[in-house]
């Protein structure tokens, strides 16, 4: 070998060891990205739509019909806008908390038929002063449920902490009809004598949910979840005399309901405290 190719040769290891050192140090300052374990706090808004076909309410002998089921009684969708907090531990599993509130815009279907009693031949409720008391008829629902779910990551290497999400839940929920009085007192339907009219259920809640969960491998930029929901309820009136003219319903509600409802949710999220679910690897 001539004293070239010992420099060459020199250089060339020179050279290599250089990269490879370079290679390291970048390497090390590299992190891995990991999955999160944290809290979770999200707030949620969506839209919820009764199914009139899969909904029904049974009579203590038996039979069915789909008279007076959310779908029957309120036009939909309905708003819904609630708060969830999580739990999200390092392997995808989450356990959760949601509470929501859901309401329709002056909904209330059949009101004239429903209340007839109140109302005149000219169909308008009669206000303190002789006037029409302009009144607002809408439904409003209430949930709280506790569920699990887990995220499926799509993919790992890119962001361990996103990918499809399934989840169930169940608790408790109640729905009822609210009457707004406009422009002036309207004693038919203020305090105790309202109650009679408003059709309030109570009951138990499940839902499934699947849609997709996105957080960013920067905690503290975006965090969403968009799902779709579909929920089963089963409830009971609350009242101990109900009248509905439009049902024949003239005292106590002695049936059981089933709703069935679909949602559409997006929740932006916002993580409280995440850490890694083991140390900071590094290569």
């Amino acid at each position: 070998m001539n004293i070239r190719e010992k420099i060459f040769c020199k250089v060339w290891i020179a050279v290599v060891m250089t990269a490879m050192a370079s290679v390291s140090a970048y390497a090390q300052n590299t992190p891995k990205l990991d999955t999160l374990e944290c809290h979770i706090v999200g707030f949620n808004a969506g839209v919820k739509m009764p199914s009139e076909r899969f909904s029904f309410g049974t009579a203590p002998d038996g039979t069915t019909s789909q008279r007076a089921t959310m779908a029957s009684l309120y036009t939909g969708p309905y708003m819904d806008y609630g708060i969830n907090s999580f739990y999200k531990y390092a392997n995808g599993w989450l356990v959760s908390v949601d509470a929501n509130l859901w309401f329709g815009s002056n909904n209330l279907l059949y009101r004239k038929e429903r209340m007839g009693s109140i109302y005149t031949h000219d169909s308008i409720v009669i206000g303190a002063n002789g006037t029409d008391a302009s009144i607002t008829c809408y439904n409003r629902g209430l949930s709280l449920q506790g569920g699990v779910g887990k995220v499926f990551v799509v993919a790992p290497k890119r962001n361990p902490n996103s990918g499809i999400l399934a989840r169930v839940s169940g608790g408790y929920m109640r729905q009822q009809t609210i009457f707004m009085i406009n422009n002036e007192h309207a004693p038919q339907l203020e305090g105790d004598y309202g109650l009679l009219y408003d059709h309030q259920r109570h009951g138990a809640m499940l839902t499934e949910s699947v849609g997709y969960w996105f957080m960013s491998n920067n905690a503290n930029l975006l965090n969403l979840y968009v799902s779709f929901d579909i929920s089963q309820c089963w409830s009971w009136s609350t009242r101990d005399y109900m009248i509905d003219d439009y049902l024949g319903l003239h005292g106590k509600d002695n049936n059981r309901y089933f709703d069935l409802i679909y949602s559409i949710k997006l929740c932006w999220m916002f993580p409280l405290k995440g850490k890694a679910s083991q140390e900071y690897y590094y290569y």
